[in-house]
């Protein structure tokens, strides 16, 4: 069902893109914005047209942000797991008694494993560039 609704969505939300971006491009320029300045001759020069778009402008704007608020949702309820995947579970180490290291634990940073070499410090030269003592 939300797969379905959401493809409407999608479609729905994109028709609308489309539409609010010719009726802006259909509106006359007054100037003050990017393009520089208004021209005396527009596409639609009688005020009643003008109206007509700027009210479907905001009708438009109104569908695109409550599509775009629709799809936010579905998209959130959709990610949600709806059971816990337990198949990577596994049960933790028993404890050993205090004072004797696990033999499964990694060792600590700061020591090298058992057969490697001793781990060298690098320190930065006075240039900048890093150099092992």
């Amino acid at each position: 069902m939300s797969n379905g609704l959401m493809t409407f969505l999608l479609v729905l939300h994109g028709l609308l893109t489309l539409a609010l971006v010719g009726v802006i491009l259909m509106q006359k320029s007054e100037g003050g914005g990017l393009t520089g300045g208004g021209s005396a001759g527009g596409l639609v020069s009688a005020r009643g047209a003008a109206n007509l778009l700027s009210r479907t402008t905001a009708i438009l704007a109104t569908l695109f942000i409550v599509s775009s608020l629709g799809l936010a949702i579905l998209a959130a309820n959709r990610s949600k797991p709806q059971t816990i995947d337990t198949r990577l579970a596994r049960e933790a180490p028993a404890p050993g008694p205090l004072g004797t290291p696990d033999p499964a634990a990694p060792p600590p940073a700061d020591q090298a494993p058992a057969g490697a070499p001793p781990i060298v410090p690098v320190l930065p030269a006075p240039g900048g560039v890093p150099i092992a003592n």
